[in-house]
């Protein structure tokens, strides 16, 4: 499997970004796909993840101002970041699967106070 993320930026406090990743290659395998973030001197941290059925699952600092879509029929999964805060300024890497699954290059989300 093949990630592939874009949408990162630079935005001030309060904006928006929506990050987006396409899945290629053996994509029948996909259950989970979801995104993790890692700020510098930080561990990994999953943000949010969501089931090929839709169940979708948020990290405790995102809940209420993150989104996580997919289209399974396209193989994408997005992640539409609302009211964001300096503290979400991370390299944000798209996953299947779990830790154990496949990660994308990672996109630099920063966000200036």
């Amino acid at each position: 499997v093949q990630l592939q993320a874009s949408g990162g930026g630079l935005v001030q406090a309060g904006g928006s970004l929506r990050l987006s990743c396409a899945a290629s290659g053996s994509v029948f395998s996909i259950n989970v796909m979801g995104w993790y973030r890692q700020a510098p001197g930080k561990q990994r941290e999953l943000v949010a993840d969501i089931t090929s059925g839709g169940s979708a699952n948020y990290g405790d600092s995102v809940k209420g101002r993150f989104t996580i879509s997919r289209d399974n029929a396209a193989n994408v999964v997005y992640l539409q970041m609302n009211s964001l805060k300096p503290e979400d300024t991370a390299v944000y890497y798209c996953n299947t699967d779990g830790p154990w699954g496949y990660w994308g290059q990672g996109t630099q989300v920063t966000v200036s106070s």
